[in-house]
């Protein structure tokens, strides 16, 4: 009697507990936006997106925050995670990174929006879908609160400035690393490993009938099937999926003082930027650009209807999407050449019916001159080419090592932060290599993101022996961070630590020479190398500028003779091939 008894109490309790937590699930999650209390007006302030998040722990077991390092605020960054099962290698994770600027502020409540929905069950939230949110990657931007800055933008009615603490553009620092923001953002990144990533912003180059653009990892750059199945499958079905929603969406409109109906090119995104840098991990990337124009309160709703769009659809591609993934790092692992240098296809374009407003140009009551105005109460809808395929008009052989001098220690700590597998040498030793030498390059003249960033960069590669000390790096291509390795390291490419500055000092010489004295060592040396004097005097020859200064032919014998130093315009740097 006494131990049915106990079993009876036992279920008894079990059978409570199960509709305890059941009827806590149920309980409605009640948080009041600042975005519902203003009808769609206002976007949500720093401490309030924080007290939302916080809530929403609290109240759902599905929903953690962990803090992450720090940003240059002195605010750490926050990653919200939302998951109904725990994660295998089945899981795909969606990372959604919310305002990179934060003036452009609707996903920040667009996020806060579906997760209420999501905690409340009103939005069916797919197993095997690991959602990850940063609420607000400019946490100083968004501190920084003002009414003023977006000068064409329709609300919210005050919004956060577009520079962080220290003024960086975030969406420009994925490889210099100037910024904590950056650092703590490829912490978060490779501990989730994304495989797909989501960033929320909004853009005006032109005035058109769509609320919604997106801006998609171009294709041909992301490479291999991954690449094809982005623009052949997930572009297209992601379109419809919003278009079944009577959501109109575009490609992003890449134009600046002139109408789309020319036509348009897809927008280039290198290593600088998130999806760039994303790529570089074989991650599917993906912008959603709302049209600043366009009321605030349709802004975010669509956001948030895209995003929906997105998990639906990740959720029905997850197979596809880890298998392509995992499929563009083997086939990168195993390329023999490196393609870059991509520059649109105008052989290859598709024809968008682009939904638009009547557009004229008039004179300006201001400048004189012809102004460009676009007639909202005039919509049209025109044919208009788009170009999204590009090709690389230049490769390199991928070298099977790099090995770097471990005195440069900004470029080490940079690898490291990415996981970058490396292995420091126990000897000293001499190594057959190739080094890299700069031939040429071009500088802006005008500051860029706290640079003055290099391009048109070319160089000669040497063969040689050089001494390495223990210590220093050596580091096999043949590892999943290959892209990134190539794209930083080598300084021809566009977003590479060479073209960011970070090699300068090898740009200046140190040691020179004192004509007088070099005059007499130059003519030895002309006499004991007749292959160098015959090029010398092919060049007195042929170059009327060269014949006529005597201190540039000097020189042009002095960096050829021993007394040359070897650091110069050689990076620390060295190719390896097997």
């Amino acid at each position: 009697m006494f131990r049915h008894d106990t079993s009876f109490l036992l279920a008894f309790i079990s059978i409570f507990l199960l509709w305890s937590c059941k009827d806590q699930s149920k309980e409605k999650f009640e948080f009041s936006l600042s975005f519902e209390k203003s009808k769609g007006t206002e976007t949500a302030t720093y401490e309030e997106m924080m007290s939302f998040y916080e809530s929403a722990a609290k109240h759902s077991g599905n929903l953690s925050i962990k803090s992450y390092g720090m940003t240059d605020i002195s605010l750490p960054l926050q990653l919200v995670t939302y998951q109904t099962s725990d994660t295998d290698e089945n899981t795909l994770h969606l990372l959604i990174n919310n305002g990179i600027h934060p003036g452009e502020s609707d996903g920040i409540d667009a996020s806060m929006l579906m997760l209420k929905e999501i905690i409340n069950q009103k939005i069916d939230f797919p197993d095997q879908i690991a959602l990850h949110i940063i609420p607000s990657y400019n946490l100083g931007g968004m501190l920084n609160r003002n009414s003023t800055t977006r000068a064409n933008q329709n609300g919210p009615v005050a919004y956060g400035f577009r520079g962080n603490a220290r003024n960086f553009d975030l969406n420009r620092d994925f490889i210099k690393m100037d910024t904590k923001n950056m650092w703590t953002f490829a912490e978060i990144y490779h501990d989730i490993n994304p495989d797909l990533y989501v960033e929320t912003h909004v853009s005006n180059g032109a005035d058109y009938q769509y609320t919604l653009t997106h801006l998609i990892t171009q294709h041909n750059k992301l490479g291999h099937k991954l690449g094809e199945y982005t623009q052949q499958t997930f572009r297209p079905e992601l379109e419809k999926s919003l278009n079944e929603k009577d959501l109109l969406i575009t490609p992003y409109v890449n134009v600046y003082s002139r109408t789309p109906f020319a036509g348009f090119s897809q927008f280039f995104d290198s290593p600088r930027y998130s999806t760039g840098y994303t790529s570089l991990w074989n991650t599917l990337g993906l912008m959603i650009e709302t049209h600043m124009l366009k009321p605030y309160n349709k802004r975010v709703n669509s956001t948030k209807a895209m995003l929906e769009s997105i998990i639906e659809l990740s959720a029905l591609e997850r197979k596809n999407i880890k298998s392509l993934r995992a499929e563009n790092f083997d086939f990168y692992n195993n390329r023999e050449h490196y393609p870059f240098k991509f520059k649109v296809d105008s052989t290859q374009y598709e024809v968008l019916e682009f939904k638009a407003y009547q557009a004229n140009y008039m004179k300006s009551e201001i400048t004189g001159k012809a102004r460009l105005k676009y007639d909202a109460d005039k919509p049209v809808q025109k044919p208009v080419k788009y170009f999204s395929y590009f090709k690389a008009t230049d490769s390199l052989i991928i070298p099977d090592y790099y090995l770097v001098k471990s005195s440069w220690t900004e470029i080490i700590k940079r690898l490291q932060r990415n996981h970058i597998e490396m292995k420091s040498l126990k000897n000293d030793s001499i190594i057959n290599v190739e080094s890299i030498h700069i031939e040429s390059y071009n500088t802006y003249t005008s500051a860029y993101e706290g640079h003055y960033p290099h391009y048109e960069t070319t160089c000669k590669y040497i063969t040689d022996s050089i001494k390495f000390r223990e210590g220093d790096w050596l580091i096999s291509t043949r590892q999943k961070g290959m892209r990134y390795i190539v794209e930083t390291l080598e300084p021809e490419l566009r977003d590479s630590f060479f073209n960011w500055n970070f090699f300068d000092t090898v740009l200046q010489q140190k040691e020179g020479f004192s004509a007088y004295v070099f005059e007499d060592y130059a003519a030895e040396f002309l006499k004991n190398n007749p292959h160098i004097e015959q090029a010398f005097l092919d060049k007195k020859s042929t170059d009327e500028n060269f014949r006529n200064n005597a201190y540039a032919q000097l020189k042009w014998i002095y960096t050829k003779s021993p007394l040359y130093e070897k650091a110069h315009l050689r990076l620390p740097v060295f190719r390896v091939f097997d």
